[in-house]
């Protein structure tokens, strides 16, 4: 599959079920990113949505790039 296309993917954030759609490519830096901290995808997306100003998507995307550059 293409890893510009979009996938989205339905979570909880604080008792709130909600939606969020990234390009394959970040869904899949966010994942090796949790498995390499130990944790699950849905725990470092609420910390991530815990520090956030914007919008989800865009926070998820710029840690997922933050973490990529500080390789």
């Amino acid at each position: 599959m293409d890893e510009a296309s979009f996938q989205k993917r339905s979570l909880n954030l604080k008792g709130h079920k909600t939606s969020v759609a990234l390009e394959r490519a970040f869904w899949k830096v966010l994942e090796d990113l949790a498995r390499a901290h130990h944790i699950s995808l849905p725990h470092l997306i609420n910390e991530v949505d815990e520090k956030r100003t914007g919008g989800l998507a865009s926070a998820l995307r710029l840690f997922a790039l933050k973490s990529v550059l500080r390789k």
